[in-house]
């Protein structure tokens, strides 16, 4: 099977664009150069380093056809958060045409603007900037070009559907299509605005999916869906661990039985047009490696974090810790851990490569198509240029699609077989090559005053990162230092396979501390959880969001532990407010924890899409339930002792509570994002919960029943 013929150079589909067309808009010419500041200065927010610019140019982001439809061309990826919904949505809105009329191009590096990769809500925080300004800008070149064809000044005109009208002159109207149909109009218009969200009416409505119906009949394709005549499926001679280093290699075997063997450095690979016989052919090579040897386990792995940790940052320092702990009449301390915890997407990272004429095409499951083309044109000694990356839907990534050695496998494969190559992860190879969200430490210090306020508040991080590590409660004294990261800076030896950013990366980590300690210093205090927040709130939204979310769940001062119980926990990310309240029950004889009911109160400030945002607070609530309860990596040294799902365990349907979400939209606010959020509290509230439930504090994640049933004893 082909790719889809709407991102295929060469194919007659309405919405094909060649590199040419997104240069000069050839048949249409339409050209309008708008501004990016905005935009622009959001991705310096991110600290992401120096990196090629976004486009400035109109093409790059849309097309008008003579028949009326509009093409937008998107460097962001589409793995199930709806970004070609919403793209679509703020398009149609801006233009002023139909929805049902705007066609997603979805990133094909011949025909999109770059983009640095889809990851941290940026699809709606930067991205949807600059296709709004795009689609403003549009709009208003048209209404000249109108003007100037009806001889009606620009503000008797209006537009809809895709049509100028004159509002006074009847039978006077011009569709955009006719407009630029056989034109070429350089115009440049600047410091157009675009509407205001309140005036975006698509963008505030629950519409049909772009890729809802494909999802839903079976025809949308993923990278392992793609077919080539003459292709051959890969698989990989891999390491028992990381770190291993390959002594040798017997092939005659898989070779006598018909395997087309490619051996490249430590690349060995066998191939054949079945994936089935790929799979058994590779059991027939003989292998040897030479595999260090580590006693550091999931059990021992925090005392080697600490042993291996660098000397710490100061994130930051406020007032003084000293003269707080004066104030104090306690000082309590505590730590908190978390295990490594996998991404586990159910489509595992695939790819297919075609090299013909010194040039590759990869369809790839992947994050960063435009950072990745760079890897492959290094690794194949090519130009950028003679690299395309397309990317068809993907299968979930939180972050773990970054990452794309898989891709960069399949052009090399392809190269040196002559042939198109795919390589597709099975579960044991998605979870070896996964970069897991570290394991990690948070130390706390706090002090206590005797009416119930915090005095101090120090806290070292080890390993996670310092991501929304510093609270947003109101203290005068306070001080934030860290070692290591999800992204780098750890110490030599700290960790013995790859992390990286998982799902709000560094975020679940310290939320899940500080709203732990919150809780414990709540009930040293003999105060109401949900009032002693407030006490140390004076940020007006997270207010508004922790009163909304308790209101709603019908919060009531807890009574003593009796198996039932109900917590909360604060949480922000990406410029987005989260309070999430939680009832639960625990069999106290098996330690097993139920979740019955959790209701999220979020501020993202405005909410496009807002179905889209709530299925994606569902979503990050559900994907919590993972971290806080059942997911943490086995391991010992590089060696990964998870291989599937039967020792993985993945948030069942079966236990999945009532999802109660709430959108709090804060008006003059721009939108934030809405994927990551609401997963940063569900280790904090389930650990609150189950305390209120048992008076049993579990501090480590993920609270497994085994960790509930030691915490039950201690109690």
């Amino acid at each position: 099977m082909k790719p889809n013929p709407a991102i295929e150079p060469g194919s007659n589909a309405a919405s094909e664009i060649s590199r040419r067309d997104v240069l000069t808009l050839a048949g249409t010419g339409l050209v309008v150069l708008f501004s990016t500041e905005e935009a622009q200065a959001r991705t310096q927010d991110e600290k992401i380093p120096e990196r090629p610019t976004f486009p400035t140019d109109f093409n790059a982001y849309l097309r008008i056809a003579p028949n009326g439809r509009v093409t937008g061309l998107a460097g962001k990826i589409e793995m199930g958060q709806g970004s070609k919904t919403v793209l679509a949505q703020l398009i149609a809105d801006e233009l002023d045409v139909d929805y049902g009329v705007v066609d997603m191009v979805m990133v094909d590096t011949a025909v999109c603007p770059w983009d640095m990769g889809t990851f941290g809500s940026l699809n709606v925080r930067q991205y949807s900037l600059l296709v709004r300004a795009a689609a403003a800008e549009a709009r208003a070149v048209l209404l000249q070009m109108a003007s100037e064809k009806l001889g009606v000044p620009v503000n008797e005109l209006t537009v809809r559907s895709g049509v100028i009208s004159a509002k006074t002159a009847a039978g006077k109207h011009v569709s955009y299509g006719q407009l630029v149909d056989g034109k070429k109009i350089e115009r440049h218009l600047a410091k157009v605005p675009v509407k205001a969200y309140p005036a975006l009416g698509l963008s505030k409505q629950h519409l049909e999916r772009k890729d809802a119906v494909a999802k839903v009949n079976g025809s949308a394709e993923y990278s392992a869906d793609i077919k080539l005549p003459g292709m051959l499926y890969a698989r990989i001679l891999r390491p028992p661990a990381h770190g291993a280093k390959l002594k040798s290699a017997n092939t005659e075997a898989a070779e006598k039985a018909g395997a087309r063997v490619i051996r490249d450095g430590d690349l060995v690979a066998v191939l054949h047009p079945r994936p089935d016989v790929a799979d058994h052919l590779l059991s027939l090579v003989k292998a040897e490696f030479d595999t260090p040897k580590s006693d550091v386990d999931e059990k021992s792995i925090f005392a080697h974090l600490e042993k291996t940790a660098l000397p710490p940052t100061v994130v930051k320092q406020q007032g003084s810790i000293p003269e707080g702990e004066k104030q104090a009449a306690s000082v309590v301390e505590q730590t908190y851990l978390n295990a490594y915890v996998a991404h586990a997407p159910i489509e595992t990272h695939s790819a297919l490569a075609s090299f013909e004429n010194g040039r590759v095409t990869v369809w790839a499951s992947t994050q960063t198509p435009f950072p990745l083309r760079e890897e492959i044109a290094a690794a194949l000694k090519l130009p950028q240029s003679s690299v395309r990356v397309i990317v068809p839907y993907v299968g979930g990534a939180f972050g773990g699609k970054a990452p794309s050695s898989q891709a960069i496998e399949a052009a090399r494969l392809s190269k040196l077989a002559g042939k198109p190559v795919q390589v597709v992860f099975d579960r044991a190879e998605e979870f070896f090559y996964d970069f897991f969200r570290p394991a990690a430490i948070v130390k706390l210090r706090t002090g206590l005053t005797a009416d119930g306020k915090i005095s101090s508040w120090d806290c070292q991080l080890i390993a996670g990162g310092d991501r929304e590590a510093l609270p947003f409660y109101a203290f005068s004294n306070q001080r934030t230092v860290s070692t290591g990261s999800w992204g780098g800076g750890n110490g030599k030896g700290m960790h013995f396979f790859g992390v990286g950013a998982w799902r709000a990366p560094s975020v679940n980590t310290n939320t899940f501390a500080r709203e732990s300690h919150m809780d414990i210093l709540a009930a040293k205090a003999g105060v109401d959880p949900v009032e002693f927040r407030l006490r140390h709130l004076t940020n007006v939204r997270m207010r508004l969001c922790l009163e909304t979310a308790a209101k709603r769940f019908g919060w009531k001062r807890g009574k003593a532990p009796a198996g039932h119980g109900q917590g909360v926990a604060l949480g922000m990310d990406v410029n987005t407010y989260c309070a999430t309240v939680a009832e639960v029950s625990v069999d106290k004889a098996t330690g097993t924890v139920k979740v019955h009911r959790m209701v999220v109160a979020m501020d993202p400030g405005v909410a496009v899409n807002p179905d889209g945002a709530l299925q994606q607070m569902e979503g990050a609530t559900t994907m919590g339930l993972g971290y806080a309860l059942t997911e943490g990596l086995r391991f010992q040294g590089g060696q990964i002792h998870d291989h599937n799902f039967d020792t993985y365990v993945l948030p069942r349907f079966s236990g999945v509570p009532k999802i109660e979400c709430i959108l709090i939209e804060t008006p003059g606010a721009t939108a934030e994002g809405c994927a990551e959020p609401p997963v940063v509290t569900v280790g904090a509230v389930l650990a609150n919960a189950i305390f209120d439930a048992t008076g049993a504090r579990i501090l480590e994640l993920p609270m497994t029943p085994e960790r509930v049933k030691a915490a039950l004893a201690r109690v």
